[in-house]
């Protein structure tokens, strides 16, 4: 007897039996998690001592997939962790991921192993710009697009996204008015970080057309590419839109966002010209560590046996986006649009008329990300990747919090 398939719907675009996703469900554990307190968590460490829920940083307090825990137990066992370079294996993990995931055949050649994607900001300033030249950003953005420029020696020149029905846009007009001479990257976050857009074609080929008119350097921030939510978005690498683009693009990337794998330090950059791959390697000599032995393990066992794991997280964070929008968007002088990617949301509390959102939440047990950090006063960010459990205490206490505030 046939099983007879579920309907489409937002939660199941594809009309996939609910009885398949609920055991896929079932496989993964995302309520039942170890306890991070008196740990090393920098997450939870910043409230140490105090009853406040952290909310903040970009770190899901979900273990990391049992077979990247099995290969790095394996990799521990064997009690030896010099200096290591990525093996074959893992450059068919990289490779194939992205072809698999994307359609885009990178070449194992194209990739220079970093241990962190920040500090491949870094070397894209000071490698494509020289000193008081500029880096386009498109703001409210991850802060360190917007310190790395400076630190570098750099400029920044912010470009504001506008919001259009709600939803966050690029100002095109604007962009193309405000690069300049002396303008010589774009920085873009893609998917976006906080605001939690997923790109179009069409935005891309528009984006990609103005860096090859402009003259400048695309560099992709594409951490995020993993974590699309909504049915019907889906991540198209920038540099993979043409050849043309290709040739002006670095696309930086980790499986540390996806897997939740930050505190092992493994990232890379996506080059195919070699003559930028050069200049970025130059520029990173001396100054950058190398990976080491056991995110290479890691990063190799999350590419070629995580996706199971992966479908499962994306709906539980699914559920948990949903819970955390209609409750915000109930909440008086609040209000948040759904992310379509990340576990983050940009929650609008300038209907509070509080000089510091963030402060206010904070005393109130919750701790959120500041707004005025992304270059987006009035606003906070918050880290949905949690136990449902936690996310419902949080908004609890938020919910609480407003009931008491004098408006």
């Amino acid at each position: 007897m046939k099983t007879a398939q579920s309907p489409p719907s937002p939660d199941n675009p594809g009309g996939q039996r609910s009885d398949v996703i609920d055991r896929k469900k079932r496989t993964f554990q995302f309520d039942d998690v170890p306890n991070r307190t008196g740990t090393d968590s920098l997450k939870w460490a910043r409230y140490a001592g105090r009853d406040v829920l952290p909310l903040w940083v970009a770190d899901m307090d979900f273990p990391a997939p049992p077979a990247v825990v099995e290969a790095l137990r394996k990799r521990v066992d064997h009690g030896i962790f010099g200096y290591a370079v990525a093996l074959p294996e893992t450059y068919e993990a990289v490779c194939g991921w992205f072809e698999k995931r994307y359609g885009w055949p990178i070449q194992k050649e194209w990739i220079v192993w970093l241990p962190g994607l920040v500090c491949g900001l870094h070397i894209v300033c000071r490698a494509f710009a020289e000193a008081g030249e500029q880096a386009a950003v498109l703001t409210p953005v991850y802060p360190p697009f917007l310190s790395a420029p400076i630190l570098s020696g750099r400029a920044v020149l912010p470009c504001p996204l506008q919001k259009t029905g709600g939803s966050y846009e690029i100002d095109f007009e604007r962009l193309e008015q405000s690069v300049n001479s002396r303008t010589r990257i774009l920085l873009f976050c893609h998917p976006h970080n906080p605001v939690g857009r997923v790109w179009t074609h069409d935005e891309l080929m528009q984006l990609a057309e103005l860096c090859l008119r402009k003259n400048l350097l695309l560099c992709s921030d594409e951490i995020h590419a993993d974590l699309v939510l909504e049915p019907g978005c889906r991540h198209i690498p920038a540099a993979s839109l043409s050849s043309e683009i290709a040739r002006r693009s670095i696309t930086l990337a980790s499986p540390s966002k996806t897997f939740n794998l930050p505190g092992l330090n493994c990232a890379f950059a996506v080059i195919p010209n070699a003559s930028l791959r050069n200049r970025f390697l130059h520029t990173l000599r001396g100054i950058v560590p190398h990976v080491g032995p056991l995110g290479y393990a890691a990063c190799t066992a999350a590419y070629r046996e995580g996706a199971d794991w992966l479908e499962a997280l994306l709906d539980y964070l699914r559920d948990n986006r949903d819970l955390l929008c209609q409750t915000i968007n109930a909440l008086p002088g609040l209000s948040v649009q759904p992310p379509q990617a990340t576990y983050l949301a940009w929650i609008d509390c300038r209907g509070l008329g509080l000089p510091n959102p963030a402060d206010f939440f904070e005393e109130a047990g919750v701790g959120l990300s500041d707004g005025a950090e992304f270059e987006g006063s009035g606003y906070v960010r918050l880290n949905f990747a949690c136990p449902k459990s936690r996310l419902q205490e949080a908004l609890r206490r938020m919910h609480k919090a407003l009931s008491n505030h004098t408006f």
